[in-house]
């Protein structure tokens, strides 16, 4: 039996998002967001499921803390929906909206746990989607003024923002692939979109400075592994732009001011370019305090002619995979985390979202024997162990997710949480993964 153990200072926690636990979406003037509009739209989510009730945590977040609390995590990654604080983008704000997450700071802080806030996690509001969205560079300015208003309501009391989750997702996931909110199918304005997210994101860390706020900022981009399947020029290609279109392409503005020429001539094939205006790319490259990482999975891929956008394809190499049918592959984050290390030097990481699919049920004998999370959670965590030994600066480990929720197109049918949810009775119970995870906690090494 090996012993892997981490550093007395290293951060453990879990994450959730709004919309996928709060429910109470038209309560104390929230105004509505894409994902209400879409959730609501047939045919967009599995079985017509919506979140408008979700986890109902809008209401049991006390509850919820203490199992955080009883779990011993040291924090908690939550995000905040923008309908709430301002139900039409901009203009009015809504202070029932900021007194629900002012509760919620300072229970999280009344039990010990550290708040690590999300200002966006996709639930753009419905108001600003109806005059373009992110296609509109006003957007920007409304996020903007929303993340100010954040940041001087919680200044002292939440020391880490998250300025972005997911910006592949946001743009081409949502507006290109069509599969979530707002459900478009054009790559120009999926292209579009992402980079008037970066520019939100550049803008509003210097808002964050220029005020003078104290902590930190950065933000959560996901990204995957995509090993070549031989050493092939051609596969080595494919894997190269399979990898670059979630990573490069929303990292290396942050990082380096300019997006990978590679992909640039890649996306001019496909007919489609981003358009910079002057200042976009100096605005992005705002130096930020840590990087949020998120991870499910990667796969080995190789040239196909026909495979697809990128001309590749994944091969099956009899990786296990999870109840949603993403392979299993703990070594791609050891890749992924040692290839940012080398790229864009020694920035302090948070692994800000980690978990698996794993359906398992409430057994006859009252518990959830949810072994294949389990499994996936210490393979993955030995992965990052290994990276740090090898000079990554990871800092925490914040796993997906606290709780089963509304998996966004997935509706109720995936269950990502380490506490099982019944969304009848809406009743808590912690799975053998929490257990098994606060042990870890409580511990501080993984046995392998």
């Amino acid at each position: 039996m090996a012993i892997i153990a981490f550093p007395r200072e290293f951060v453990w926690g879990a994450a959730t998002a709004a919309y996928q636990i709060e429910g109470g979406y038209d309560e104390d003037g929230r105004g509505l967001s894409i994902w209400d509009t879409f959730s609501h739209t047939p045919g967009k989510v599995y079985d017509g499921d919506t979140g408008d009730v979700a986890c109902d945590s809008y209401h049991r977040y006390e509850e919820d803390v203490k199992l955080m609390q009883q779990l011993g995590i040291h924090a908690y990654r939550f995000s905040i929906s923008w309908p709430r604080i301002y139900p039409n983008g901009d203009g009015e704000l809504n202070d029932k909206g900021l007194d629900y997450y002012r509760r919620l700071v300072d229970c999280l802080l009344d039990h010990g746990i550290t708040p690590f806030c999300t200002l966006y996690h996709w639930d753009l509001p419905q108001a600003l989607q109806d005059k373009g969205g992110w296609n509109n560079r006003e957007t920007i300015d409304a996020y903007v003024q929303y993340a100010e208003t954040v940041f001087r309501a919680f200044d002292g009391k939440i020391l880490h923002y998250m300025t972005f989750n997911e910006p592949w997702c946001a743009s081409i996931l949502s507006n290109y692939i069509g599969e979530h909110a707002p459900g478009n199918r054009d790559l120009q304005l999926a292209l579009d979109i992402g980079h008037h997210i970066l520019v939100a994101h550049g803008k509003t860390v210097q808002r964050f400075r220029a005020l003078g706020i104290s902590g930190q900022i950065g933000y959560a981009p996901n990204v995957h592994w995509m090993e070549p399947y031989s050493r092939r020029p051609e596969d080595v290609e494919a894997a190269r732009r399979r990898r670059a279109s979630m990573n490069e392409w929303f990292l290396e503005p942050v990082f380096k001011g300019s997006y990978p020429s590679f992909m640039i001539d890649w996306y001019a094939k496909m007919g489609a370019q981003v358009n910079i205006l002057p200042g976009d790319m100096e605005t992005i490259q705002q130096p930020i305090d840590f990087l949020g990482i998120n991870y499910y999975t990667g796969n080995v891929v190789r040239y196909h002619e026909y495979g697809g956008d990128f001309q590749a394809e994944d091969v099956d190499m009899g990786y296990d995979r999870t109840h949603i049918g993403w392979p299993i592959y703990p070594d791609g984050l050891y890749q992924v985390l040692t290839w940012i290390h080398e790229q864009y030097d020694a920035i302090p990481i948070y692994m800000t979202e980690n978990g698996a699919c794993d359906n398992t049920e409430i057994g006859s004998d009252g518990k959830v024997h949810d072994e294949l999370r389990i499994g996936y959670l210490k393979s993955h965590l030995a992965s990052v162990n290994r990276a740090m030994h090898s000079g990554v600066p990871v800092k925490g480990y914040l796993t997906w997710s606290l709780m089963d929720n509304f998996e966004w197109a997935h509706g109720y049918s995936m269950r990502f949480g380490i506490i099982h949810v019944d969304y009848r009775t809406l009743k808590r119970t912690p799975k053998e993964s929490y257990y098994w995870y606060q042990k870890l906690i409580r511990k501080g090494y993984l046995e392998m």
